[in-house]
């Protein structure tokens, strides 16, 4: 079974390239074109991640190079018309970065790139040094798991542990990533736990619950009678 991917460090992009806060405006141009990046994480003097910049941030000086806003426009783009003016990366820079640990889960790196409106963030390690990059195609890989390798591990993780009394009559199907529980269990109060632990299995696209009551009586406990 192919190891399943939980942490950052797993989908990640080692090697970064990466650019100096005095880098020029061309510098950068250049390393993008060179590299086929879209962005960059700045560095300061001492190594660490102080921004990103992007095509983004250097689009801006092509966009008002021959076009005068209005006062309006100028208070309104504020930000936009000082990258305009920009030649450093420093200047240029969406900053402060925003950066995840190599140890993270898949599920963290989502959220901070859906919060933040983001598509890549630099990954660090406990020292502020820079071991790679995640982007958001990165995190789908955890999608493209064969569907044998999902069923094994809600197996393994959910009907073994929640269903031990029922094992026999509960089924695992999956099919394209969604998953299918099948069978007659005799605690229908677990389905909504089984649905959210099947949920967190990497690479499950959804969940269907056909789980319905035992039809089964359980055998009653002898009575103990006291003797005179």
């Amino acid at each position: 079974m192919n190891r399943c991917p939980q942490t950052v460090s797993d989908v990640m992009t080692p090697k970064v390239i990466t650019v100096g806060h005095t880098a020029t405006f061309k510098e950068i141009v250049t390393a993008l074109d060179r590299w086929k990046v879209s962005a960059l994480p700045v560095l300061d003097s001492a190594g660490q991640v102080v921004g990103v910049v992007s095509q983004a941030d250097l689009l801006a000086k092509e966009e008002f190079r021959d076009h005068d806003p209005s006062r309006m426009e100028q208070l309104r783009r504020l930000d936009d018309l000082l990258k305009a003016g920009a030649v450093t990366a420093e200047e240029l820079m969406t900053a402060p970065a925003i950066t995840i640990g190599p140890d993270a889960t898949l599920a963290q790196a989502a959220r901070v790139m859906t919060g933040s409106r983001i598509k890549r963030l630099p990954v660090v390690d406990a020292g502020g040094t820079v071991v790679g990059i995640v982007s958001r195609s990165d995190l789908l890989k955890v999608f493209m798991r064969p569907d044998e390798d999902i069923a094994e591990d809600v197996r393994r993780e959910v009907t073994s542990r929640l269903f031990l009394a029922d094992l026999g009559t509960v089924r695992v199907a999956v099919s394209g990533g969604i998953v299918t529980l099948i069978g007659q269990i005799s605690d229908t109060s677990l389905i909504p736990v089984a649905a959210r632990a099947v949920r967190a299995v990497e690479g499950v696209v959804d969940v269907e619950c056909k789980l319905t009551a035992s039809t089964r009586r359980a055998a009653e406990p002898p009575v103990v009678g006291s003797q005179d």
